[in-house]
């Protein structure tokens, strides 16, 4: 069975396997709409159609289309998880390098291919279009939560920090990667792995 969002994204969390299949195929409808429509002719009316259910059964979960998209990006974030966390197990011990590349390599790769993560992706920039997003912290404990994990140290605040700031440069330069090509400039790209790999060298070799 596939993740099931975090309980706080939610109105009420699916108990049974009916239950969490149903919003799982609410929250896939999701995704493929915001590919086709957008963000802001997104409905829940629409999203319920699409994925065959009363709209009781949207109303179940979410209040509205800012919750459901919520709740989309927390399933990406623990599916964007669950791949580098596979990935790092099939590859072994690379050091803290190869876990970048991982984390890099897993977020285009997910930003080419899975449905609606183009635009809400791990969720900062909900509603999508708008002027202020939220940092990414998320984003950043989950990173370095992972890179913990691997290298098999605990990080201080000052690697924490310096994720944070790691996280919202590569989102920044990403974006613009995929504006000038729509699989993501190739050169841009690599610039964002240089780029990455200097500025955490100074607080993690």
């Amino acid at each position: 069975m596939r993740a099931v969002p975090h309980a706080t994204s939610l109105r009420r969390a699916p108990v049974q396997r009916r239950s969490a299949e149903r919003l799982t195929r609410i929250l896939d409808a999701c995704a493929d709409l915001l590919d086709e429509v957008g963000y802001e002719a997104l409905s829940t009316r629409a999203v319920a159609l699409r994925a065959g259910v009363p709209i009781g059964s949207v109303y179940r979960f979410f209040g509205n289309k800012r919750q459901m998209a919520d709740a989309l990006a927390q399933r990406n974030l623990e599916r964007y998880a669950q791949r580098v966390t596979e990935r790092l197990r099939k590859t072994g011990d690379g050091g803290w390098r190869a876990a970048l590349d991982a984390m890099l390599d897993e977020y285009l790769a997910m930003k080419r291919s899975a449905p609606g993560f183009s635009l809400v992706d791990f969720g900062n920039q909900i509603p999508v279009g708008a002027r202020r997003a939220g940092p990414n912290h998320r984003v950043a404990d989950r990173f370095t939560a992972l890179l913990s994990g691997h290298i098999g140290r605990d990080l201080d605040d000052d690697v924490r920090r310096a994720f944070l700031v790691a996280v919202e440069t590569a989102d920044t330069l990403v974006h613009l990667a995929f504006r000038v090509a729509p699989d993501g400039d190739e050169k841009i790209i690599q610039e964002v792995r240089e780029l990455l790999r200097a500025y955490l060298g100074r607080v993690l070799d």
